[in-house]
């Protein structure tokens, strides 16, 4: 069995008001994978996945692709073991 993860992305780019904390949470339902997609004050978008470390990692590579709503610019992302505290998959 593959450990859980939680993934920390940081999204830059032009990715408020274009839909993509929704298509975000469509994705990582897709993927099975729980967490949220936060706009935060500056213009990104926050996404918090946890789930097997391979699907978290197919999301991280969904928001790269060029193929999100908006346009993303830059992806930072880091990891940390999944810490269960999160149900469904949250737009904030």
């Amino acid at each position: 069995m593959t450990h859980a993860v939680r993934l920390s992305a940081w999204v830059h780019g032009a990715v408020q008001g274009v839909g993509f904390r929704w298509w975000t949470r469509s994705r990582a339902l897709e993927l099975g994978l729980v967490g949220r997609a936060t706009n935060a004050p500056d213009g990104r978008v926050h996404v918090v996945a946890e789930g097997p470390h391979p699907t978290c990692e197919r999301l991280l590579e969904l928001l790269r692709s060029g193929d999100t709503p908006g346009c993303v610019r830059l992806v930072v992302e880091s990891w940390e073991p999944a810490r269960g505290d999160l149900t469904g998959f949250e737009e904030r």
